[in-house]
């Protein structure tokens, strides 16, 4: 990949090699971020699973004290009252019959999707649009649920969702640069907490290999794994 120069004189100040106590890693990120825009902090973590196998799958959802920073758009599949409770709640869109046709015609503007239960046979069709984004809503995360107001309240205040990837990889945004630095560290150990939480017991070995702090044009910092447990 072809690098600018911008880029790689931020490079200079990084030590590749090194791993930085979270608090130093989150102080240097904001060295190195210098785009013109709030750029958003992510959260890389190696873990020791194997995702093709079942049962060492990481995925689950935390609240970040601190919210991502990031405005969130929820849609609310429902119907009847379950609609205005919605919208009371602070909902961005809420129905059913509509958006399940405005989504099979593409329309993805939405970054949340919660439906109650008694919808899910209506909204099945759904899955080979929503899930390779992962917006399907699923049970195991709470976006199926009848209480539709704390739903809603948790996904704007700094729920979200994760999953491993093929290579064993978690990635969360966690802030964005503009964020004290206490705070991004409060997010970054609530999530590190999280991850441990859910190692599965057929994991074998080292569980969190690497921890690594990027902003979005910046480059990776290592991260010391003790001083990210909370």
């Amino acid at each position: 990949m072809k690098r600018s120069r911008r880029y790689l004189d931020l490079l200079q100040k990084v030590d590749r090699e090194q791993e930085y106590p979270l608090l130093e890693g989150i102080q240097l990120l904001k060295q190195v971020a210098n785009a013109r825009f709030d750029e958003s902090v992510e959260l890389s973590v190696n873990l020791g699973v194997e995702p093709k196998y079942a049962d060492q799958m990481v995925r689950g959802t935390v609240i970040l004290p601190h919210g991502t920073g990031k405005v969130v758009r929820v849609l609310v599949l429902a119907q009847g009252e379950k609609v205005k409770e919605a919208l009371d709640a602070g909902a961005d869109y809420a129905g059913l019959e509509e958006y399940i046709e405005k989504i099979q015609g593409g329309w993805l503007d939405f970054d949340v999707v919660i439906a109650t239960p008694d919808v899910m046979r209506h909204i099945g069709k759904l899955g080979r649009v929503l899930g390779p984004h992962g917006l399907m809503p699923n049970p195991k995360t709470g976006t199926v649920t009848q209480d539709i107001t704390q739903a809603v309240e948790d996904s704007k205040s700094g729920k979200i969702s994760f999953r491993v990837d093929k290579y064993g990889i978690i990635h969360v945004g966690v802030g964005k640069i503009s964020f004290e630095e206490d705070k991004i560290v409060e997010n970054v150990k609530t999530m590190i907490a999280t991850l441990v939480k859910l190692r599965p017991q057929s994991a074998k070995g080292l569980y969190l290999r690497k921890i690594t702090l990027t902003s979005t044009q910046g480059p990776g910092i290592k991260i010391e794994k003790q001083t990210a447990l909370a």
